[in-house]
């Protein structure tokens, strides 16, 4: 802008303007300082260790600094506790170091100033014109001419504060690869609304994502709804993002016995007791720990408080259970996290008006007895059958489990069988603790009494085994009074509509009953006619049928070395002669 002209009645003073910055100021008012990397409110913020996770320490900088990588977004996904946030905030310190941090976000489910949408971007954005003057002066600029741009779509904010200022720059000349460039997003998940971080998803692909801007864009989350769709097939990350599974990909065993290992021994040095833990304690608490590094952080923590002493500590920590009495609860942190966690989705399951009447704490504790060595009754079930079993019909065991994937998951196999499994031992125990679980825990007899109430697991299950057999094909169990022709034709069809897969589904639970529903054959001769239907088949179906074969012929050795059951049969089949 000119000059200011100030005139008085004797002389004409010329004063040079100040330079405003009001839209800066208001900018600065709608930012979140506490996310922040090295925010006061993050004060002694988990960090990893000089010598561990090196490996996935190595892969995220190596993304990073990858200017001819395809991919411009680096996605991390994995179970609560496994040490996403500490890998984020080593990246951030790594990213520091070497003049590339643009900025970064580090979301927290409990500070009502970063559990919201609302000032993500203009921290963001705060941070990338705290380093360049330029971009200060464009953002202060765009702010001032439009002063409601924070009450705007998250897009809107990101084209107006971010991409607008970048873009002039570099029409400029200016190389915009010399300023810092990654911008780091921690804990997506624990931003409040599922629609509001599909929409941060949307507006970072849909706008920084381009080829004429310098950001590299590093996202960190539990698997949870949002990034989990976005990172499908069909999902707007799919194409785009490098994704690293970290409770998957990579097995941190290693990096935590390291990390009590170097602690310990620091305590060692302060305390003048070199002897006071073995490393058989050490592998004790990685083992308990299952992956999750808050689990062995907790530990530490308890163990080296500073009116305790450590061997004490680490004693009650490695005997400790929460029902003999004691007050001492080395692991509070952990289960207030599970609740955190437990309460988020039993609302977002519940609220859903299919759901009506089904308790979701109920249910989840029925699939997680079912897979303790108890089982239902000493029967065991893949996720979908019983979620059958408990009439919810078809795939509701991923609408239940929707909202716990950083606990647990489920995997499918070529069958399409579903089994879940837990991320972590102590969150199986917390479920099974009522002082730890407190209003999330469900005892097993009421269990039971639901699973009675649907007329008995085993009577209703048996009637749809009942009901599976009679539908199979007669030349399963009688195939020698049938046709060539007739049984090839049959089989044909049979196996074009996956019947080999349904059958195998519930073959688990048929076995013990066997006699009831098949009017007493043995089941050897049930899998001596099925090996014998090989012949009737093309080289392909013939393969898919053998696969099955082999399967129960060694699932039916299992369950008669478990049970001790023989089945007395005239003229006993040798299957290895067959």
């Amino acid at each position: 802008m000119g000059n200011l002209q100030c005139i008085d009645a004797n002389h004409v003073t010329v004063h040079p303007q100040t330079e405003s910055f009001l839209g800066w100021e208001l900018l600065l008012k709608n930012t979140a300082p506490n996310a922040l990397h090295d925010s006061r409110a993050r004060y002694d913020a988990p960090k990893c260790d000089e010598d561990t996770r090196v490996e996935v320490i190595g892969e995220i900088v190596t993304f990073i600094k990858n200017w001819d990588g395809p991919q411009r977004l680096l996605c991390m996904t994995g179970a609560a506790g496994s040490g996403k946030s500490a890998l984020q905030q080593t990246a951030a310190e790594r990213c520091e170091e070497k003049g590339t941090l643009g900025a970064s976000f580090f979301f927290s489910a409990t500070d009502a100033s970063r559990n919201v949408m609302d000032r993500v971007v203009p921290t963001i954005a705060y941070q990338l014109g705290r380093e360049n003057p330029g971009v200060k002066t464009l953002i202060n600029d765009a702010v001032e001419k439009d002063p409601l741009i924070f009450s705007q779509s998250l897009r809107r904010q990101i084209l107006t504060l971010i991409v607008k200022p970048f873009e002039h720059l570099g029409s400029e000349g200016l190389d915009l690869r010399t300023l810092p460039y990654a911008i780091l997003i921690d804990g997506l998940d624990e931003c409040r609304g599922e629609d509001s971080q599909a929409e941060l998803i949307r507006a970072i692909k849909e706008c920084l994502l381009v080829n004429h801007l310098p950001f590299r864009i590093f996202i960190a989350s539990r698997p949870e709804w949002a990034i989990r769709t976005a990172l499908a097939p069909g999902g707007y990350f799919r194409a785009l993002a490098y994704h690293i599974q970290l409770s998957d990909k990579y097995d941190a065993s290693g990096d935590m016995c390291r990390y009590l290992q170097r602690r310990f021994h620091a305590l060692s040095s302060q305390t003048g007791n070199q002897h006071w833990f073995t490393q058989n304690d050490i592998d004790r608490l990685v083992s308990a720990a299952s992956g999750q590094f808050v689990y062995v952080a907790m530990a530490f923590n308890y163990i080296s408080e500073r009116r305790g002493s450590p061997a004490e500590r680490l004693k009650i920590v490695l005997t400790w259970t929460p029902h003999d009495g004691r007050e001492t609860r080395p692991f509070e942190a952990l289960d207030m996290l599970y609740k955190k966690i437990l309460l988020t989705a039993k609302n977002a399951y519940e609220a859903v008006d299919t759901n009506r009447g089904r308790e979701f704490l109920l249910l989840l504790g029925i699939h997680h007895l079912n897979i303790t060595s108890h089982g239902l009754r000493g029967w065991h079930f893949s996720a979908n059958v019983l979620s059958r079993l408990l009439g919810l019909g078809a795939g509701s065991e991923e609408d239940l489990f929707s909202d716990l994937r950083s606990l647990l998951t489920l995997d499918r196999d070529d069958s399409g069988d579903s089994t879940l499994r837990l991320y972590h031992k102590s969150f199986s125990d917390f479920l099974e603790e009522k002082s730890r679980a407190g209003a999330f825990f469900v005892p097993r007899s009421r269990l039971y009494t639901h699973l009675e109430s649907r007329e008995s697991a085993e009577s209703h299950f048996l009637r749809d085994l009942a009901n599976t057999v009679h539908h199979l094909p007669r030349i399963l169990l009688n195939a020698n009074n049938i046709g060539t022709t007739e049984i090839g034709h049959e089989l044909a069809g049979f196996t074009k509509k996956g019947g080999w897969h349904k059958l195998d589904r519930s073959l688990s639970a048929l076995l013990p009953k066997w006699p009831i529903v098949s009017s007493g054959s043995s089941f050897d001769i049930f899998l001596l006619h099925v090996r014998g239907l090989v012949r009737f088949l093309t080289s392909e179906d013939a393969a898919v049928l053998l696969k099955f074969h082999d399967k129960w012929v060694r699932d039916w050795a299992e369950y008669k070395l478990r049970t001790g059951h023989t089945q007395e049969v005239n003229g006993q089949v040798d299957l290895k002669n067959t």
